[in-house]
């Protein structure tokens, strides 16, 4: 009779188990489903779409800045062919919960492709239309969007001899006609694409919530007003001319002149005067004075900013200082390490026994402000898409100040005179180790100059 028993809650903890995974597949397919729009593959053709190029005809000034832009290049950019090809589409193919998860990336990546259920589309290197990334037809063809909040490109869209525009006659053009449409200008058009939820419903990207969480939004501040800024000049060839015309340029990330300037630095020491032997302690203040939504911002499981600081000497000795310690829950993660992470790759990538890569390669003990994100098997990722929790938010939030202490305990061989203490932040968009792993080009993970400042103290003998 026990031996009958114990068979049956042997059996019952194998059925909770079954169900509990049955549960928990459902669950997962079922968030991925629900990050694609409204509007379905297959809905539309490509042919349905004007051509960037079409456009130019009339619209040359705005053409020509988005070529310049990252909304031509959202498809055709190398470290998102990359990501797409080589992690998200293998992804899907080498892990069944994780089947079509590849798909989702094009809703916003290359629209076209999307809505003509292109999946996979062709790679760039074929030239096809799923190249024209984010092309002028499709912003001017999106009417609305679903769901109370906007994003996972949750747009309505309907292409036709109508654009949606925020500004202009209704009377139309010779090409087409126009409608009104406010919801061109507002911040919720942007976030559509950039707010996104991971298939585990968390929110990967929130530029457009940190944005409305912030200061800015309830000043009548939008995304528009700071990447596509107003400026004297006419909409069309043959258009009127606008004293606020929106210049279509999109400089955001990728954009190096963006990026200057955006956190303001300053440097201040205990004291003026020192001796060999004693502690300095210098309070570094980093101020975000540019950004309306936090910084960095966007693909943040990819993006870090660290602010590294030096002391130089009368002879041009440097010393390396790093970052005093705060205590935070997570801390461990804003301060550069030797740390492995990104064990993840291993399963679209089919690695054995892979124990990951170093997690920044910035100098050990520099101040990072970044938000990890954390895959369903514990270790720091850049798949957004395998994303199942996220670890502490340091980064700068719009108008926040941030403070970093740095302790130097003057060595007893320092030249005397004056001392130089230099800090640099950086950006980079890519973490250096993992694009040299995945032999990401260069230029897509080098260092952008953020900021920096200097201020001296005196050593004496």
């Amino acid at each position: 009779m026990r031996m009958i028993n114990q068979f049956k809650n042997q059996m019952n903890m194998k059925k909770s188990r079954l169900i509990f995974q049955i549960g928990f597949l459902c669950i997962v397919f079922l968030s991925i489903s629900l990050t694609i729009g409204p509007q379905q593959q297959n809905e539309y053709t490509y042919d349905q779409f004007q051509t960037p190029e079409y456009c130019n005809q009339c619209h040359n000034l705005f053409y020509q800045q988005w070529d310049r832009a990252m909304m031509s290049d959202a498809y055709t950019h190398k470290w998102d062919e990359i990501e797409y090809f080589d992690l998200a589409v293998a992804h899907s193919r080498n892990d069944p919960d994780m089947e079509k998860v590849h798909e989702t990336c094009n809703g916003c990546h290359t629209p076209m492709a999307f809505l003509a259920g292109d999946m996979p589309p062709p790679k760039p290197e074929s030239n096809s239309r799923a190249n024209e990334s984010v092309s002028c037809d499709v912003c001017h063809s999106i009417k609305d969007y679903t769901s109370d909040t906007p994003f996972n490109h949750n747009y309505v869209i309907e292409p036709g001899d109508t654009k949606m525009s925020s500004r202009g006659s209704t009377e139309g053009s010779p090409d087409h006609n126009i409608k009104i449409n406010d919801l061109l200008g507002k911040a919720e058009f942007c976030g559509i694409c950039h707010n996104e939820k991971s298939p585990f419903g968390i929110w990967v990207k929130s530029t457009h919530l940190e944005l409305k969480e912030g200061p800015y939004y309830a000043e009548g501040v939008v995304c528009q007003d700071c990447h596509m800024p107003d400026g004297p000049s006419k909409t069309a060839k043959m258009g009127n001319f606008y004293d606020h015309a929106k210049m279509h340029l999109f400089n955001g990330a990728h954009d190096k002149g963006k990026i200057w300037g955006t956190i303001e630095i300053g440097i201040a020491p205990d004291r003026q005067e020192y001796v060999p032997g004693e502690p300095a302690v210098f309070t570094i203040t980093l101020f975000n004075q540019k950004t309306g939504h936090k910084f960095p911002t966007g693909s943040v499981e990819d993006r870090i900013v660290w602010l590294h600081v030096e002391a130089i000497d009368e002879e041009g000795n440097t010393y390396h200082l790093p970052v005093d310690k705060k205590g935070f829950n997570g801390e461990e993660y804003t301060i550069a390490s030797d740390a492995l992470a990104y064990q993840d790759l291993s399963i679209p990538l089919q690695l054995d026994n892979f124990k990951g890569i170093r997690r920044e390669d910035v100098p050990i003990g520099d101040r990072i402000f970044r938000m990890p994100y954390f895959s369903p098997q514990g270790t720091m990722t850049i798949m957004q898409w395998n994303t199942d929790s996220l670890g502490v938010d340091y980064r700068f939030g719009p108008r926040e100040t941030k403070t970093e202490t740095y302790t130097f305990n003057i060595p007893y061989d320092i030249a005397p005179g004056e001392l130089a203490v230099k800090a640099v932040l950086n950006y980079r968009l890519l973490v250096k180790p993992v694009g040299e792993f995945l032999e990401v080009p260069e230029e897509e993970y080098q260092a952008m100059l953020v900021n920096e400042q200097q201020t001296q103290i005196t050593i004496y003998p």
